[in-house]
């Protein structure tokens, strides 16, 4: 009796240790199974879906046509139409307001203002562009920016380049508060100087303040915890700007126009309808968006203001497109990451088209480690390179910076059998900048129209530039981010 006993418990054993062998998940190539120390650790993460960062919506991609919806008043022909594809991304709600960029000055000023407060400087808004010769706009100067009445307004005098920081900025502002409330991190408002949380730096190894446990678990059996890993699908990609086709994409809410695979009323605005007033009954006459409505008309006659905003108004003034976003049309004109070129439409790619590649990499020792951090707590980059980096083999790309590929390059240039002549001039080869024109690799794209203009720039297929050092009181931003994974997600 006691043999036939041990016996079944060696069976019920074997059959336990089979049955939890047979619980885990098991590669469909090797049959090891996935998130076992016993066969090293390899782990497969469950994952359900994309978590939407503050202020972001979801904007799912499809094919629309990009370009001039209203007729070429300039004859630039620098918006001719063309159909492309953009996948799902996520983009703000609405434009950054003043209260947004007050924290992130906020911020740069308690963790650099004491020993590099160059850092804080670079980010003010330039809020003297306000002044004019011949108007009396000094209190803009003053109180736009700072004055609690205009919180909810949105930032304008911001170039393309402090809006580009302050999307990084934001990215790891959000990944941190997601380390602090899934318990990984404690709250740390004493980073100072490079001892702040970045990212990309913490996904290296390269940030270890401020946890409140040591990480993950680690199934790997030589290794007890880890840092969260790209893998694992907690951390949010960065936050952009959007690409010149997202943000057209978005602003003209296509979504609400759709029968199947049939688009069934083209749109001039983010609106149905060919007019800039609203022909709903309950609201009918009431402006759709903030702009110039003629010469010296900002906002109409006291008692029946048209738009009710004399400069900008608040983010959540009038009604969002179909998509959930507020003033695509009107408010600010917004910075997107293009660089401007007249014949992109021609030039660039039919899926997800963009001009402004420059291809980097992370800075490494000659041992192939990742470089020490910079001053301010950031990993280092540099432009990939033919010796270092094996672009001669590569068939997609042969240089890091390819702004001007087929538009500006040597190749485009009458001097292209003569590559002497074309590396002398410079930009000058294609752009004569500064004498004829301001295209250059570092003029940017602008989208929609703003306060200060006419109905017909906010179509979405209107485009501007300006220098990315530049801004003026016209020109805000809004942020975006990529989609990862399926379009729509459990959806589907």
């Amino acid at each position: 009796m006691k043999n036939r006993l041990n016996l079944y418990l060696i069976f019920l054993g074997l059959v336990l240790a089979t049955a939890a062998s047979c619980s885990k998940e098991r590669s469909t190539t090797t049959g090891w199974s996935y998130n076992d120390t016993e066969n090293g650790g390899f782990e497969k993460t469950p994952y359900l879906e994309q978590e939407t960062g503050p202020g972001l919506v979801l904007i799912e991609g499809g094919r629309f046509t990009m370009g001039k919806t209203e007729q070429d008043i300039f004859y630039s022909w620098d918006n001719v139409e063309k159909t492309v594809t953009v996948s799902s991304f996520y983009m703000d709600e609405t434009e950054v307001r003043n209260i947004d960029y007050r924290e992130y000055l906020y911020w740069l000023k308690r963790v650099f203002g004491a020993d590099y407060p160059e850092v804080y400087k670079k980010a003010l808004p330039d809020t003297l562009g306000w002044r004019s010769r011949l108007a009396f706009n000094e209190p803009y100067v003053e109180y736009y920016l700072r004055h609690p009445a205009y919180n909810d307004y949105p930032v304008v005098n911001v170039s393309w380049l402090q809006a580009t920081d302050y999307a990084a900025w934001r990215t790891d502002r959000v990944n941190e508060i997601i380390l602090i409330r899934e318990g990984l991190f404690e709250h740390n408002p004493n980073q100072f100087n490079e001892d702040n949380f970045n990212t990309k730096a913490y996904m290296n190894g390269q940030y270890e303040s401020g946890k409140r446990v040591d990480g993950l678990i680690d199934l790997d059996p030589n290794k007890e915890t880890r840092n969260v890993r790209m893998e694992d699908g907690i951390l949010l990609p960065d936050y952009r700007l959007p690409t010149e086709a997202e943000w057209e994409y978005a602003a003209l809410g296509l979504i609400g126009n759709s029968y199947g695979e049939l688009i069934v009323e083209r749109k001039f605005y983010p609106w149905n309808g060919h007019g800039v007033r609203n022909a709903s009954d309950k609201y009918l006459g009431q402006m759709l968006a903030n702009f110039k409505r003629g010469r010296g008309d900002n906002m109409g006659v006291a008692g029946q203001l048209n738009d009710n905003a004399e400069i900008t108004a608040p983010v959540y003034s009038y009604w969002p497109n179909d998509y959930g976003l507020y003033n695509m049309a009107g408010n600010v004109s917004e910075w997107v990451m293009d660089v401007y070129r007249p014949m992109t439409a021609q030039d660039a790619d039919d899926f997800r088209p963009f001009r402004g590649n420059v291809f980097k990499t992370l800075v490494r020792d000659e041992e192939g480690y990742i470089a020490e951090k910079d001053s301010l707590g950031r990993l280092k980059y540099r432009e990939v390179n033919p010796e270092d980096d094996n672009l001669n083999e590569r068939r997609n790309y042969k240089r890091a910076d390819v702004i001007n590929y087929k538009d500006g390059d040597q190749g485009s240039s009458k001097y292209y059998e003569q590559p002497g002549e074309f590396e002398a001039l410079g930009d000058a080869s294609m752009y004569d900048f500064g004498n004829t024109t301001l295209i250059s690799d570092r003029a940017r794209v602008y989208k929609g129209g703003s306060w200060n203009d006419r109905a017909y720039w906010m179509t979405p297929g209107t485009r501007r530039f300006l220098a990315e050092s530049q801004s003026n009181p016209y020109i805000g931003f809004r942020c975006a981010m990529i989609r990862v994974g399926s379009p729509t997600g459990l959806s589907d």
